[in-house]
């Protein structure tokens, strides 16, 4: 499953709730209103350091052109080409990530239905209603007050997290949907310009991307000499241990960050064996269920587990992933956060949010 949907829908301490598969290869798109060249994955990547996930593929382009009139026609993450009548002013979003990014782009007075979120940014998204809910098994999206409230552009997830089956019926219905996966952090940069196209605010969303870009380069360059542990980013342990599969966005930053991810073995499952965890012996231990109860003292007692390096130098952080697992605006913090954690030896300068558009 996909660990920013995991931190986005924990409803209750230690819980973990199996949404979706994670796709190591889901295809990455960008927009184009015109016929412009697209940057390629490499330049959209952090400049100073080498990810330690393959890039995806990206199936469309992100024009960095002047704005384009509407309508605008792009294609989604999925692939699909959609076309945008005209300048959004009634939109949906269905991720916690989409509402952040038109939030930063100065358009959160537009959002008229959300998905729920229970890690909220900003606040003052708590006055957007939620359209979109996790019932403790399924995500439920109300399609029908999405077509009350008159929306003219839905954002949603992909790799499931707005189901597919709701995307073709608002699709069907005339609603234009575009829908957004970003499994690298590449795919990150690319979406919020999407968005930002989609939007009509393609100029505030390059600005953002650079923003992030600068803060990912100044974090890669501050570890980039520094020994990289071994960690294992502890995601939840209820009924089984959970961290970042091989190929996950999650194991990713923390390669940008400055360790060596401890991974589960496998492209696209995030549970892991005790016995995998003992063998590749972590030097850190990052526990992103801290905030669920998980302490250091929990993880000692583990059976078996006081033979590890972590375990024994006392290298067992607790870690807010608030920032760390989500794709959107603040994802340059959740790099200096987790690069910080990681290396509490070095000093990673703090950044504030980027603060909405005028």
């Amino acid at each position: 499953m996909d660990a920013r949907i995991l931190a986005a829908h924990r409803r209750r301490p230690r819980t973990l709730i199996v949404l979706i598969p994670f796709l190591a290869a889901v295809a990455l798109s960008g927009c184009t209103g015109a016929a412009t060249p697209t940057p390629s994955a490499a330049t959209d990547a952090p400049s100073t350091a080498t990810p330690t996930a393959p890039p995806a593929t990206s199936k469309a382009s992100v024009s960095p052109a002047a704005e384009a009139p509407f309508p605008v026609t792009l294609t989604d993450d999925e692939g699909t080409s959609v076309t945008i009548p005209a300048e959004p002013t009634r939109i949906v979003t269905l991720t916690p990530a989409a509402t952040e990014t038109l939030f930063a782009l100065g358009l959160g007075d537009r959002i008229v239905g959300k998905a729920e979120d229970v890690l909220l940014y900003p606040p003052q998204a708590s006055a957007v209603p939620d359209v979109e809910k996790f019932d403790g098994s399924a995500v439920a999206v109300d399609v029908e007050q999405i077509v009350a409230d008159k929306a003219d552009l839905v954002i949603a997830g992909g790799n499931f997290g707005t189901p597919p089956d709701t995307v073709q019926q608002l699709r069907d219905l005339g609603l234009p949907v575009v829908v957004v996966y970003a499994p690298t952090v590449d795919g990150v940069y690319t979406d919020i310009k999407l968005l930002g196209w989609a939007v009509g605010r393609s100029g505030e969303a390059a600005a953002m991307v650079a923003t992030m870009r600068a803060g990912f380069d100044a974090v890669t360059a501050a570890v980039a000499d520094a020994p990289r542990p071994r960690v294992y980013y502890e995601l939840d342990a209820t009924g089984a241990y959970y961290g970042p599969s091989d190929q996950s966005f999650l194991a990713q930053m923390i390669g940008l960050a400055g360790g060596d991810p401890i991974t589960t073995g496998s492209p696209d499952k995030y549970d892991i064996s005790a016995e995998r965890l003992l063998a590749e012996d972590p030097e850190v231990i990052l526990l992103a269920d801290a905030a669920y109860g998980v302490t250091a003292a929990d993880v000692a007692a583990r059976p078996g587990w006081s033979t590890m390096t972590a375990v024994k130098n006392g290298d067992i952080r607790p870690i807010d992933d608030s920032t760390v697992t989500r794709p959107g605006p603040r994802l340059f913090q959740g790099l200096e956060l987790l690069a910080s954690t990681i290396h509490p030896e070095l000093t990673i300068a703090a950044s504030s949010p980027i603060p909405p558009a005028p």
